[in-house]
């Protein structure tokens, strides 16, 4: 199996297990934790729908791919999104996503308050991630994966 459909694959299953996390775990257990592991698992769906449009694009020669993460990442921004008419409101949404999950991984501290959780940095600068957001970043994820898959579709 090509390395494209296993990214789509897994992307798929990750959206379809949060959006039962977010919308049935959720409402019942009410605990905000929930919501960093909704997070996290949105980073990974949209991380393996943008390795499934890389792995396609390089498969077919019409990109370089490099050991670099953050250089691929520059490759599908630059050329592949375009194509697969991801906007750029989407592509900031996918960064500010990423950089907040890069956050939670490096904060020294996080705490609950009513609905939000709050993420500190090393200088106390603090972040929220509430219900709201976290449904953004849910449909977004929903959203790109439609448009891999329709981009992947087409080219067949």
């Amino acid at each position: 199996m090509e390395k494209f459909i296993q990214y789509l694959e897994d992307a798929q299953k990750k959206i379809k297990a949060i959006d039962h996390m977010l919308y049935v775990t959720y409402p019942l257990v009410r605990d905000n934790r929930l919501l960093l592991k909704v997070l996290n698992e949105s980073k990974i769906a949209i991380a393996n729908c943008i390795n499934a449009i890389l792995q396609y694009e390089y498969l077919y020669k019409k990109i370089k791919l490099y050991k670099d993460t953050k250089s691929n990442l520059q490759t599908f921004i630059n050329k592949c999104s375009p194509r697969c008419n991801i906007t750029k409101e989407e592509i900031k949404l996918i960064l500010d996503l990423f950089e907040l999950i890069e956050k939670h991984k490096t904060s020294p501290f996080e705490f609950s308050k009513g609905d939000r959780i709050f993420i500190l940095s090393e200088t106390m600068k603090q972040e929220s991630v509430s219900l709201e957001k976290t449904k953004q970043f849910l449909i977004l994820s929903k959203d790109i994966l439609k448009k891999t898959q329709n981009y992947l579709k087409s080219s067949f």
